[in-house]
């Protein structure tokens, strides 16, 4: 029995470390554009493409198409919308991630949190 316990405990161990192990899923994205000039919220598409992560943001009508490197802790995303492009960077927060993103040529910050969905 006891050894029943023990391995149980480290299979939901090893299940919550895989939860977190990477950005990859699928969330719910909320944030503010650089200098207070509104609230948004959408989806955001996170998947493993080789070494790299593709990530793709739905915000109303427009769809922004990012390319990501990073691991378990952290995501560094240059994307880009028409001739638009800018740079965000996230820090895991349990199951979410937490983050700021500016337009390229930016001089202010703004927040993006993505709760997973």
């Amino acid at each position: 029995m006891r050894r029943f316990l023990v391995t149980s405990a480290a299979l939901l161990w090893s299940a919550g470390v895989a939860l977190a192990a990477d950005p990859v899923g699928t969330y719910r994205a909320e944030g503010s554009n650089p200098g207070g000039q509104g609230k948004y919220s959408g989806t955001v598409m996170v998947t493993k493409t080789g070494e790299t992560y593709s990530v793709v943001w739905v915000v109303g009508n427009t769809r922004y198409v990012g390319t990501g490197i990073g691991n378990k802790d952290f995501l560094a995303v240059s994307y880009k919308s028409g001739d638009g492009t800018g740079l965000a960077l996230y820090a895991a927060d349990g199951g979410n991630w937490t983050g700021l993103w500016t337009y390229a040529g930016g001089k202010e910050l703004a927040p993006e949190v993505w709760k997973r969905n």
